[in-house]
């Protein structure tokens, strides 16, 4: 069976395992499904996924142009804290700035790899957990807008990492950790204008992937330097496909990349 159009970032849906889509304009395809399967990817063309032209990705799935110029590639998206509608100061488009930001924001634990601090509008959780191919997470704070979750998100990463061990997360080499003792000891350490929005009572989630086996060492596949790949699909975790041979593709990192999927 074939599948072809540009390729989204996987759809999730929380379960007792996680189920995964890829969305096509046309079709869809739950890759839950293909486990044990034989996949084959093959690199057709970029597409732009804002102005929609055939126009290499730069970075989010967007040509460079519109990556520079978009309300939501702004750099408040990376950075939380230097977000300003608050304030009623654009960056690119106050409009859309206030919407995204002037919302309720969760800054959160999560445990891919290791014990990380995140940010995510709350409308997110669990799939920004998802995604980052948490095993467990926890809420920590709840805040009206986005400033509030970027300054307590620095605040905390003088205590925890911000960052995932990717490699790491895929081998599955993790540890079960207490987040909720983790988030009382980093309660002291919250911005005091935030401490009111702390979530006592917030408990642990637990999350499972569906992976067959994990890799004991990992490859990457870049379509841009191969733009063609057929293995055996043992497992999906957080936005990335593991293969048999250790081979690894983030989805992710290849939206606005046009393919054809063959399942066998």
């Amino acid at each position: 069976m074939t599948y072809e159009g540009v390729l989204t970032k996987m759809q999730t849906e929380l379960n007792d395992v996680v189920q995964y889509y890829l969305v096509f304009e046309q079709d869809f395809l739950n890759l839950n499904q293909v486990l044990d399967k034989k996949l084959s990817i093959n690199f057709l063309k970029y597409r732009c996924l804002k102005c929609e032209k055939e126009k290499k990705v730069f970075a989010n799935g967007v040509c460079y142009q519109c990556f520079s110029t978009s309300p939501d590639m702004g750099q408040w998206v990376i950075r939380p804290e230097l977000s300003t509608a608050h304030l009623g100061q654009e960056d690119r488009d106050l409009d859309y700035e206030q919407q995204a930001q002037l919302q309720p924001h969760i800054v959160y634990l999560a445990n891919s790899s290791n014990v990380k601090i995140g940010v995510t509008r709350k409308s997110q959780i669990p799939t920004r957990w998802i995604d980052q191919g948490a095993h467990e997470a926890i809420e920590v704070v709840e805040v009206p807008n986005r400033y509030l979750a970027g300054i307590t998100e620095v605040a905390l990463k003088e205590h925890v990492s911000d960052k995932t061990n990717w490699r790491q997360m895929l081998t599955n080499n993790l540890k079960d950790l207490d987040l909720v003792a983790i988030k009382e000891e980093l309660r002291p350490y919250l911005p005091e204008e935030v401490k009111e929005y702390y979530l006592p009572n917030a408990q642990e989630l637990e999350i499972k992937f569906p992976v067959l086996t994990y890799p004991s060492a990992i490859k990457t596949l870049n379509l841009g330097k191969t733009p063609f790949y057929e293995g055996i699909l043992k497992g999906i975790k957080g936005q990335y496909l593991i293969f048999h041979d250790g081979m690894v593709f983030n989805v992710r990192k290849h939206e606005g990349f046009g393919v054809s999927l063959d399942i066998s």
